[in-house]
């Protein structure tokens, strides 16, 4: 009997002790919600409605002008002279420009063949064109596999360079700009550059070369990529959807508008020339194309954008691989932002507006602004919101605005917008990752120049042979966990059961499908999800 008496204490004891660390909580939490937690997360709510406002707009403009230029705008050819080349009987075909072809990989065991084949395949008078594979392989076997491709094409007849280093300084742009060094490129007045999962259309140079012979105003000829594995997976499709955007509009209407984009890296024509001017390949960040263009820009070069002009690409198909590509384009415009800033105010050579519409749209809203807003404000600071119901989101921020700028998102992909929902969600997620890399870059802190090179599967090969190849393992336990996620969706899933218990808010749907986001993707399962079409 004493047992059993002794036994039922030690339960109440301990309830005892809950019920007293519960109530010192809520105490403490009430003594400090109004004099600290209000006023911050006011202040917190005025920044992200302001942040929202600058996106608004800043989509909203874009979307006049891309329909204006739907509708009245005149296509590349009629705002620039373009005429076919023709052959010189007096010169024969001296009188076409030589012609650099860049190829950079590393341990590109599945891809290799489809991207020298590619570049090989390219339609350009034999004598005037060079093809360059830069191998900074550093797997002895896949080094000897490209060596062998680049020797069998060779002896068919292309004149193709294969260049090694014995060091990998400066990454893709250290390799760019050690194979612009070889005497033989002296000779030559363009390069074009395709990223080894690349597959230009032979046609490619005599559709891009002619704007760069008749207007030498023109630096940049950049094409459009074309995902050959957008329907591999759930992953892939929402990457089709944020790109297409980027594609569709973000690129159209720089062009159209200030004749400066971003050059995406791969998939474009430069002109030599200009690309010396501007000071050639620099490995201060790791967005070494988006580096080259401002500075291109800066010193009165224009660009051009061919939409027309669609090159076979591969996205990235597992979410490890997408990660480490997003880190990437998230820190590196952050810094290079950051360390080009002062360089465009001074710059005496191009106008206040095209300056404005670098520093302010390309750079500020685009790459900073655009990622902190939707991680802080949606999945921090509006779900605080139902644990302080002192503090109102005012309906056209939390509602109407986020509705305007994703309808406008989507409108690059009309084949998805079923799937509109899960590219929300998805977007949000990803906002995380985006947001830790710009503040990276921002601060120049640790893994600021972290590249590590984007995994391809030869999804693109499978593609094009029209088989199916065994699927590698999408799924590791141990390498998928990550620990923010997690930590977001825990705080998401307990705001959303305090508007079930307490709130006014009624955000709970949202917040528990956003929180259930968070935990796919923190343990890695989207890669493994197949959409319907």
């Amino acid at each position: 009997m004493d047992r059993f008496s002794s036994s039922t204490v030690i339960p109440e004891a301990f309830q005892g002790a809950k019920d007293d660390l519960t109530t010192q909580l809520a105490l403490v939490w009430n003594q400090i919600k109004a004099p600290l937690i209000v006023p911050l997360l006011r202040l917190a709510v005025f920044l992200c409605l302001i942040m929202s406002v600058m996106m608004f707009i800043e989509r909203v403009y874009m979307g006049v002008v891309i329909t204006l230029v739907k509708l009245f705008g005149r296509k590349p050819d009629k705002r620039y002279k373009w005429e076919p080349m023709k052959d010189d009987i007096e010169l024969g075909n001296s009188s076409y420009p030589m012609v650099l072809v860049q190829v950079p990989m590393y341990n590109e065991r599945e891809v290799y063949q489809l991207s020298i084949g590619a570049a090989c395949g390219l339609s350009w008078p034999s004598d005037r064109i060079i093809i360059q594979i830069l191998d900074d392989s550093t797997d002895p076997t896949i080094k000897e596999m490209v060596q062998l491709e680049c020797q069998r094409w060779a002896s068919k007849g292309v004149n193709i360079k294969y260049e090694v280093r014995d060091n990998r300084n400066g990454y893709k742009a250290g390799a760019l700009k050690e194979g612009m060094k070889r005497s033989y490129v002296k000779q030559c007045d363009c390069v074009a550059i395709f990223d080894a999962d690349f597959q230009p259309e032979p046609d490619f140079l005599w559709r891009t070369i002619p704007f760069l012979v008749h207007n030498p105003e023109l630096a940049l000829i950049q094409a459009r990529w074309k995902f050959v594995n957008s329907d591999e997976c759930l992953m892939t499709r929402m990457q089709e959807m944020s790109l297409d955007y980027h594609f569709t509009v973000e690129q159209e209407v720089g062009s159209s508008t200030y004749a400066f984009f971003g050059f995406n890296g791969t998939a474009g024509v430069w002109r030599i020339s200009a690309l010396n001017e501007a000071g050639g390949w620099k490995d201060r960040t790791t967005v070494e194309d988006m580096d080259l263009a401002v500075r291109a820009s800066l010193k009165g070069w224009k660009f051009l954008y061919l939409s027309d002009l669609k090159v076979k690409n591969e996205l990235p198909s597992t979410l490890k691989a997408y990660r480490y590509q997003q880190h990437r384009w998230s820190c590196g415009p952050a810094n290079l932002f950051r360390k080009m800033v002062l360089e465009i105010i001074n710059n005496k050579k191009v106008s206040s507006w095209k300056k404005i519409h670098v520093i302010y749209s390309f750079f500020f809203v685009r790459k900073v602004v655009a990622h902190i807003n939707t991680f802080v404000f949606y999945c921090i600071v509006l779900p605080a919101t139902v644990l302080v119901p002192e503090v109102v989101v005012p309906k056209w921020g939390a509602v109407y605005i986020p509705s305007v700028i994703t309808i406008l998102n989507a409108v690059g992909t009309p084949r998805s917008l079923h799937l509109l929902v899960f590219w929300i969600l998805f977007e949000n997620v990803m906002s995380l990752h985006r947001t830790k890399a710009t503040i990276i870059g921002l601060l120049e802190a640790s893994r600021v120049n972290e590249w590590v090179v984007t995994e391809k599967l030869g999804d693109a090969l499978k593609a094009k042979a029209g088989g199916k190849a065994p699927k590698k393992p999408r799924f590791k336990i141990g390498d998928r966990i990550h620990l923010l996620e997690l930590g977001v969706a825990f705080y998401l899933f307990f705001c959303g059961c305090y508007d079930v218990m307490f709130g006014k808010n009624h955000f709970f749907i949202f917040l528990f499908i956003q929180s259930l986001a968070f935990f796919i993707m923190a343990f890695g399962y989207v890669g493994t999800i197949v959409p319907q079409s």
